[in-house]
């Protein structure tokens, strides 16, 4: 019949493009104990995924509970707070409990060291009487001459730690960047050497408290960028390092506020989250993270350029979501941008094109994206409030409601004349069409006149349940009306519809794979107590 675009598809309950479950750097220099793993929220009661479950499972930062504020009598939404996610340099490899995390080096044959090994030449290093490791590339002369010579390594030397924890923490770090530092005296060209020394300089900007000023939380994160863009022109391709520098100037950019050097530093951010997109296409972090930085700049912009900023961040939260469909994180933040395109519209009465969408569309559509959030992540606080403000704005008992041109039941292949635009509803079961009674005439009354009466004849309707779903894509063919064209795979076939727009098609592709997601993860009962309690 149609054939289809190509993009991701949601297929037996699998996204067919999604994101690795590791969205972080391959270099790790912390030890075993990292605090940011503290601020994940584990999965309750999680289950061994199945056929019906989406893969893979996510790494879940816990936002920051803050309560929206209510203005004008309608609630002004605050995205979640990523920054333990955002800021979390490297990643694991496997299990925390049996692999040691690992900084790589290549000028020594891509000798990788260990975070034992490091503590143990740490100890050897302090006179303790543990022998020297024999695996250690460099020499102590060489460590020292760095660490005494070096801009980098006087601020790591000069941070002051409170805590026995964060102290032995910081003592480490200190002691790898030492390495590092020696390593790039002995060739400057090691851009392997100068991305891990960012990250250790950035992860020791986390030990640092906000009122340090020597050295500043801002000395540390420009002087990690600074190795970050020397990194990157060695290596033009070196994903991690254009990731985790995006993160730092992010950082950089929040302790400004709403300034031109704020606006300027979000702009770089979102530069530099652009080229790892480029190089690593399917990070639906990095894209997530995107749309963040482009939130924040819109917040600061001139407002005569806000709105394209906006929608260029609603297409990064979006592509994040179609990546990976159970991106939580991701769908709620689109809600809570569209819900601020819906403030900015309601205010300005819009940019007067004709185009616009109206403020209430845009509020339910906020309102879907936060109620599939809620129901797939029903523990998040933030998630819960933010759902209490924004439920009487979705089309109860629906989820969504709205229309879109339908063949002739059973005849895909009908005239486009047969072809109505009629209203379809979709709820936590299924996406139903709707067919308003038709009047005709029934003969005349008593005084002789014409009298019409609404026929009770039943007529079959298009129905689509979300259990015998297969796929959800968008598909473009000339043997369909004009139109921006929607195929749901079915156990039973393929069902066409026609949205009114292509924008209009985004929401319906949408919220049909939100409700299918939803039920794949078992989250069914949670969204139908939303949108029938």
């Amino acid at each position: 019949m149609a054939d289809t675009v190509e993009e991701p598809q949601l297929h037996n309950g699998k996204a067919s493009s999604e994101s690795e479950t590791d969205q972080h750097p391959t270099s790790e220099p912390l030890p075993d104990h990292d605090p940011k793993a503290t601020n994940e929220i584990p999965e309750e009661g999680q289950s061994e995924v199945t056929d019906g479950e989406i893969q893979p499972e996510i790494n879940d930062a816990k936002p920051e509970e803050v309560e929206p504020v209510v203005m004008d009598a309608k609630p002004e939404l605050t995205h979640v707070d990523l920054s333990p996610e955002e800021n979390q340099i490297g990643s694991r490899e496997g299990d925390q409990g049996t692999r040691q995390p690992v900084m790589k080096k290549e000028d020594e044959g891509n000798r990788t060291f260990t975070m034992r090994e490091l503590l143990s030449e740490l100890k050897s290093d302090e006179g303790d009487g543990t022998p020297r490791s024999t695996v250690s590339p460099y020499s102590r002369e060489s460590a020292s001459q760095a660490a005494e010579n070096n801009p980098a390594m006087d601020l790591i030397n000069r941070i002051q730690v409170n805590d026995e924890e964060g102290r032995s923490r910081q003592r480490v770090l200190a002691f790898a960047a030492r390495k590092y530092a020696s390593a790039i005296e002995r060739n400057p060209d090691d851009h392997d050497a100068l991305y891990n020394w960012a990250l250790i300089l950035q992860e020791s900007a986390d030990n640092v408290s906000a009122d340090s000023v020597s050295p500043s939380k801002d000395d540390l994160l420009e002087e990690a960028c600074k190795k970050y863009d020397e990194a990157t022109r060695l290596c033009p391709t070196l994903y991690d390092a254009y990731y985790n520098w995006a993160i730092a100037i992010s950082d950089r950019a929040k302790m400004r506020g709403r300034t031109k050097e704020a606006e300027e530093l979000w702009q770089q951010a979102t530069n530099n989250y652009e080229k790892a997109v480029q190089l690593n296409w399917n990070s639906s972090q990095a894209l997530n993270n995107w749309g963040l930085a482009l939130q924040e700049l819109s917040q600061i912009v001139p407002a005569r350029e806000k709105e394209k900023v906006v929608r260029t961040a609603i297409s990064k939260f979006r592509a994040a979501i179609r990546l990976q469909f159970d991106f939580h994180r991701a769908i709620y933040n689109l809600g809570t941008v569209l819900y601020g395109l819906a403030e900015d519209t309601l205010r300005t009465g819009g940019s007067g094109n004709g185009k616009d969408i109206p403020p209430g569309e845009l509020y339910s559509q906020s309102a879907i994206y936060i109620a599939a959030a809620h129901s797939l992540k029903p523990s998040y606080s933030v998630y819960s409030s933010a759902l209490r403000l924004v439920r009487s704005m979705l089309p109860l008992p629906h989820l969504k409601v709205g229309y879109l041109t339908a063949p002739p039941v059973g005849n895909s292949l009908a005239p486009h004349s047969d072809w109505k635009r009629t209203e379809f509803e979709l709820n936590h079961e299924r996406l139903l069409q709707v067919l308003k009674p038709e009047a005709r005439e029934m003969g005349r009354n008593l005084s002789g006149k014409a009298e019409a009466m609404s026929t009770n004849v039943e007529k079959k309707t298009v129905k689509v349940n979300i259990t015998e779903i297969v796929s959800v894509t968008t598909c473009a063919d000339l043997t369909l009306p004009p139109g921006a064209g929607l195929c749901i795979d079915t156990v039973h076939g393929p069902v066409y519809l026609v949205a009114d727009s292509w924008e209009s098609l985004d929401g319906w592709l949408d919220a049909i794979r939100l409700v299918y997601t939803i039920y794949a993860r078992g989250k069914s009962d949670v969204l139908a107590g939303i949108i029938t309690a």
